[in-house]
């Protein structure tokens, strides 16, 4: 519990990209390696990228109380209101999209788990470079992907007004909304293995399936 890891406060303008991770309220290890791996990047701690932990309630209490601690001293986690549930991990990918643009006035918008190693600046490289704001990923890989801003404002106002197709998979889901916004926008899809689903490669952007020695509070 030190200063050091504390988030950072949220730009006054907007910024280039925002990072919404997913994790559980009883993951707090794995926050901890996020914090102190590729959070502390100079990019997350200046006012281009912004990174935030979107966390549902958990079942025990004694959990929750532990959550809202660490997001009073660390700061800047969402707590989305509902108890986790791995069938609506797609109500979290929808609060990402609204973080993003209504918060953080993102203009590209990435999702990734807490087990996801990100290259913040390769990512944001990228993005900046191959993928203009019509563009986006093929298909939505859960271990990562991005998002540009009129995407991810389309899917939240879309939810609001309840004409979102929705799927317990978040992954699958995102697939469909994109698909539902390339109706009437026109998206052009790119893909990059160098999102790695398993272990990494060179010049890779995200690892997936990082993991430390942890404990779990369960």
């Amino acid at each position: 519990m030190l200063n050091k890891w504390k988030t950072p406060r949220l730009p006054d303008a907007p910024v280039d990209l925002f990072i919404g991770v997913l994790s559980a309220g009883n993951h707090f290890a794995e926050r901890m390696v996020v914090r102190k791996s590729w959070m502390l990047y100079e990019l997350v701690k200046s006012s281009h990228v912004v990174a935030r932990f979107l966390v549902a309630l958990h079942a025990r209490k004694e959990v929750n109380a532990e959550l809202k601690k660490e997001a009073y001293f660390f700061g800047y986690i969402v707590i989305v209101p509902y108890m986790d549930n791995y069938d609506l991990v797609f109500l979290k990918t929808i609060a990402i999209c609204e973080y993003g643009v209504r918060t953080a006035s993102a203009k590209y918008i990435m999702k990734c788990d807490d087990d996801t190693f990100i290259r913040v600046d390769v990512v944001l490289s990228e993005a900046n470079k191959e993928w203009p704001e019509e563009d986006c990923p093929p298909y939505a890989n859960g271990p990562g992907y991005i998002l540009s801003s009129d995407i991810a404002e389309f899917i939240a106002s879309e939810f609001e007004k309840h004409n979102l197709k929705l799927f317990k998979m978040e992954d699958v889901s995102m697939g469909m909304w994109v698909e539902q916004f390339n109706k009437t926008n026109g998206v052009e899809y790119v893909h990059s293995l160098k999102f790695c689903q398993f272990g990494c490669i060179e010049d890779y952007y995200t690892a997936h399936y990082q993991y430390t020695n942890v404990v779990h509070v369960e």
